[in-house]
């Protein structure tokens, strides 16, 4: 699984750290971004859950 985050699209709003905490965060700038080695989702189910509810589609999960 490939996690990818269109930062020009982030808005900020934090659902996929909130749905996904283990895998996703935000950074100073209140942006989503991923954990340090977490770029393959981490095994984390709630990985796809977290890019449904981007509420501007920011994040893409792909199959390696």
């Amino acid at each position: 699984m490939r996690i990818t985050i269109d930062t020009n699209r982030c808005i900020g709003s934090g659902q996929c750290a909130l749905t996904a905490p283990s895998v996703f965060t935000q950074d100073d700038d209140g942006f989503s971004a991923l954990l340090p080695g977490r770029e393959d989702g981490g095994g984390d189910p709630l990985v796809r859950e977290a890019a449904r509810a981007c509420p501007v589609q920011a994040i893409e999960v792909a199959e390696d």
